[in-house]
Formats: structure tokens, C-alpha cells, sequence
């Protein structure tokens, strides 16, 4: 797991070597074991493993690097929780792979499932994200593994399907009310 040693230390990435050094000894004082106001062994070990490394100048390199790296993962989990069209997008893309199972277990009811690959190239969505969905689906009970390691939608998934369905065509329901 990723630590910010310069959140930890409540500095700047660009901070020197004497606000470092600075800084260090301020909650060194504050977090030492023998503190017996303030003293959080835990929180000092952190504390000094985060100024041996900021100190020296190779280390600092490298784990600036790791920051950099962090910093941007980071950036991109708060641009795609910003991005309200991303959920939309993933409903979208599930409902395609599960109207693509359905397809597939009513034509042939004895060999429902579609392989990994087969999914990817007939629903136009990367591995790397198809992987998430099929995650979701099959976590809600929706598809499943088949004997032979396909895909195919279950009896919860095609409900969902059909009630999904219903809900987005307003057609079929001015079909049941004429039907009076």
C-alpha cells in the first residue's frame, strides 16, 4: 500500500532539506514513545521511515516516482467519480451483455454461454473494463459460469433483463392498455 509521506509529514513535494529535517524533528518530539502526552509508537515509526527516505536524495528519487504514479491514479479516480456519465455508461454496457446472454440462452437453451473473448468482440468493450461487468453482473446474480467456463445469464438476470426492458420501451406498456 501506497503512504504520502508528504501528507504525512504535512509538507511539500518541493519541500528542501532543511523544512525537512525541520519538520521531522517537530513530530519526532510529538510522536515519541517516551511522549507520554502525545506519544503514538506507530505514528513515529511511519514518521521516520518517511524522513529516511525523503532525506536521501536517491531514495527521495524514487519514491517521487511511486508519488508521481500515485498522484495521477489518484487523479483519474476523482475525474471518474466526477464523470456522472460513467455510471450511465457502465448500465449501458450491462445491459448489452446481459440482452447479448439472453439472446444466446433463448436460441439455444442447452449451450447458453459465450466465452471471454467472444463477449469482448461482440460487445466493443476492452477486456481490461468488460472485467469489471462481468464482475458486477456476476456478483448480483445475474450470469454465471457455465460447466465449460462460458458466460450465460441466469433466471435473476434475465428478470432483470425483462423488467429492464419493460422500463425503457413505453411502447409495450400503450400495448397492454389498448388490450382492454
Amino acid at each position: 500500500m501506497f503512504i504520502d509521506y508528504y501528507e504525512l509529514l504535512e509538507i511539500s513535494p518541493n519541500a528542501n532539506s532543511e523544512t525537512i529535517e525541520r519538520i521531522f524533528r517537530y513530530f519526532a518530539m510529538r510522536y515519541h514513545p517516551d511522549n507520554r502526552e502525545t506519544g503514538n509508537e506507530s505514528r513515529f515509526s511511519e514518521i521516520v521511515e518517511a524522513h529516511n527516505t525523503l532525506r536521501d536524495p536517491v531514495k527521495r528519487a524514487q519514491y517521487d516516482i511511486l508519488y508521481r504514479q500515485h498522484l495521477g491514479l489518484r487523479h483519474e479516480l476523482t475525474e471518474g467519480a466526477r464523470d456522472g456519465g460513467g455510471m450511465e455508461r457502465d448500465s449501458v454496457i450491462q445491459a448489452n451483455l446481459l440482452s447479448l446472454l439472453y439472446v444466446r440462452r433463448r436460441r439455444d437453451v442447452n449451450n447458453p454461454g459465450i466465452g471471454d473473448e467472444e463477449l469482448e468482440r461482440l460487445s466493443g468493450c476492452p477486456r481490461e473494463h468488460l472485467e469489471f461487468h462481468l464482475w458486477y453482473l456476476k456478483a448480483k446474480g445475474f450470469i454465471g459460469r457455465t460447466e465449460n467456463g462460458t458466460f450465460a445469464i441466469t433466471v435473476e438476470g434475465i428478470d432483470h433483463a425483462g423488467t429492464r426492458h419493460g422500463r425503457d420501451r413505453p411502447d409495450a406498456t400503450r400495448l397492454l392498455d389498448h388490450a382492454d
